[in-house]
């Protein structure tokens, strides 16, 4: 049987992010860890202004330059620490050994270039010099994503598909050279339901096939509870609460996780019932509070949250950081 720590292919140790802005330097990950698992899918939840797409750049040493800048932390890929590479190194893992899918693909595909000389690239860049090769590969992996007749949509520009093409072009560009890891950042957000659903069964089936391991970045907490097997709950940049998906819906230990799980509008509920919310916004980070960051907005709230608490293990695999978990009624 094979180990954890044997199955890891992506660890992220203590991550620190930061940004040099006019008001000085702001941190917009702080301290952020978690572990992704080869063939498993890890979502990564919370609000807009959380960290989580700082966090899905950090990772791909995308950071807008040169205000961003990874301050601490390592980034391990099969055995590699990714902060350390080279810029030249870097490039040949990025696309390569390690994909991302953008939120909004119409911003991810240049508008002045056919979709068959965007997706030949990744070919070219990684994995072939001949250029005819690299076309027939491009056609072969839209055909793999569900395109229809790839031949003609490999002429075309992102401007004459659909939403849910241009999303699938995409996914077959972090696809094309069989990466280890797939980042989704939030690669639903802009599509309809029923998009959304087809985008995220083909997900499903690719990664059953390829044995890929997703992370997927989502403020969808049904998406979460649909496609993940493991979640982390980001909230103000740090890490509120991570574990299984099932522990986590099951027995949610903090109230931030409470939070976004009582906001789900649940369908058996009297028409006129209010939807629960959590009141107030998630702080900027030049007005961080000290101590828990959710201490504003939280009703659960003690002296002591005025220091901030340590990841502690509710169960095995399950950790929380609130000084009052043990103490937080049922659901």
């Amino acid at each position: 049987m094979t180990s954890p720590a044997a199955d890891t292919v992506l660890e992220v140790q203590d991550l620190v992010t930061t940004f040099d802005t006019d008001a000085g330097r702001l941190t917009a990950v702080d301290g952020v860890s978690f572990t992704v698992r080869r063939g498993r899918t890890l979502g990564i939840v919370g609000e807009s202004g959380c960290g989580k797409s700082v966090t899905a750049l950090s990772i791909m040493r995308l950071l807008p330059q040169p205000m961003g800048r990874i301050e601490r932390g390592r980034i391990l890929f099969d055995g590699l620490d990714l902060t350390t590479l080279p810029p030249d190194k870097m490039h040949r893992i990025r696309g390569g050994r390690i994909g991302m899918i953008f939120q909004e693909p119409m911003t991810a595909l240049n508008p002045v270039h056919s979709i068959g000389r965007q997706l030949s690239e990744v070919f070219l860049l990684h994995r072939t010099k001949d250029k005819t090769e690299a076309w027939n590969r491009g056609t072969a992996m839209l055909r793999k994503v569900g395109i229809p007749a790839p031949e003609v949509r490999m002429r075309e520009y992102p401007h004459q598909l659909s939403g849910g093409m241009r999303q699938r072009v995409v996914i077959a560009m972090a696809l094309a050279c069989e990466p280890s890891v797939v980042i989704a950042d939030e690669p639903t957000t802009a599509l309809d339901v029923t998009i959304q659903a087809q985008i995220l069964e083909l997900m499903q089936s690719l990664q059953r096939d390829m044995g890929l391991a997703i992370v997927l970045i989502t403020h969808d907490l049904g998406v979460i509870a649909e496609t993940c097997n493991d979640v982390v709950v980001m909230y103000a940049g740090r890490v509120a609460e991570s574990g299984p998906v099932k522990d986590i819906f099951d027995r949610p230990s903090h109230p931030y996780t409470r939070g976004l799980l009582d906001s789900i509008p649940v369908l058996e509920n009297p028409r006129k019932t209010r939807l629960r919310v959590i009141e107030g916004m998630v702080p900027g980070l030049s007005d961080l509070p000290p101590g828990c960051r959710f201490q504003n907005r939280c009703s659960f709230r003690v002296d002591r949250c005025a220091t901030q608490p340590p990841l502690e293990i509710a169960e095995p695999g399950h950790e929380t950081a609130c000084w009052r978990w043990r103490e937080l009624p049922s659901r």
